[in-house]
């Protein structure tokens, strides 16, 4: 098992989440949202390239390999009008740096759907294919996330857009299922379950994803818990991959204390929310002691 954490998820500053990983005693890191002393924070392939060659010499001292990097391609921040050209830009600055890190997966969703979407546009499978072409093309791992996007939206819309983007793999989110709707059931939607939506995309997934949350009905969204404390059924998925001889990488993503698409949540300063991502590293270590 080789376990690591999104990095931001301890921190906006480099520092902190290089010395979480190294708290943990963890030799790998997944990159996302960075801050360098002396730039602003921003995703590690938009970086400026002082700044990035700054982080790439940290982490190498340091001793950490980036095992994947958490891109804004084709993200929930994005919908079918946004325009080709940024996507584009994203991939061209994102593949030269992962080969200078010697990093083999990427993160990649699949645009944010509309409110009533229960189908993926042909345009969505057309820029996903390209996508994961010109990553394939370079010897690289496209992994696309389970959360807010097209490919989202149910297990059956994932192994749709699996079906219609060869090559393309999956880095399952545990706890995302709590909070999506399934737009495969009839309305009202309900919310997806996370065991079912996992038996059906398990094949597929090289990267795990760990989150567990508890839905909450009364604020309509998800309250987020220790490993394998939630609806995320983290020890199940756990245990089941574990058992099917799964040997690719583990992340955390706590959400504790910081949710990284929640603007009034980032308020919380770096002390804490390395000291929620330490406490939250040993739980999971703990939960795959019992497990194994």
């Amino acid at each position: 098992m080789i376990l690591m954490g999104i990095g931001d998820e301890a921190g906006a500053l480099l520092e902190h989440q290089i010395g979480a990983a190294r708290e943990l005693g963890w030799s790998r890191v997944e990159m996302r949202g960075v801050e360098v002393p002396g730039f602003p924070k921003s995703n590690f392939h938009d970086l400026p390239e002082a700044a990035f060659e700054r982080a790439a010499a940290e982490l190498t001292e340091a001793g950490l390999q980036v095992h994947c990097f958490g891109s804004t391609i084709m993200n929930w921040a994005k919908t079918v009008e946004t325009p080709w050209e940024v996507t584009c830009a994203e991939v061209n600055r994102c593949i030269p740096r992962m080969k200078r890190l010697g990093t083999q997966y990427v993160r990649i969703m699949s645009l944010k759907p509309s409110e009533e979407a229960h189908q993926i546009p042909r345009i969505v499978f057309e820029r996903v294919r390209e996508v994961t072409h010109r990553f394939l093309d370079e010897g690289l791992t496209p992994v696309h996330e389970n959360c807010m996007n097209h490919g989202g939206m149910s297990w059956q819309h994932a192994l749709e857009l699996l079906e219609k983007c060869p090559g393309l793999k999956w880095v399952f989110d545990t706890a995302n299922p709590v909070f999506n709707t399934d737009r495969c059931k009839p309305k009202p939607w309900p919310q997806q379950d996370p065991w079912e939506f996992w038996e059906h995309v398990r094949d597929h997934v090289v990267h795990l994803h760990v989150k567990d949350a508890t839905w909450n009905p009364a604020k309509k969204d998800a309250d987020y818990n220790w490993p394998g404390e939630g609806e995320g059924r983290v020890r199940d998925i756990l245990r089941d991959a574990l058992a099917r001889g799964y040997q690719g990488g583990i992340s955390i993503e706590p959400h504790m204390v910081v949710v990284f698409h929640d603007a009034a949540s980032k308020v919380a300063n770096d002390g804490a929310t390395r000291k929620n991502f330490v406490e939250y590293g040993r739980r999971l270590e703990q939960l795959l002691a019992e497990l194994t």
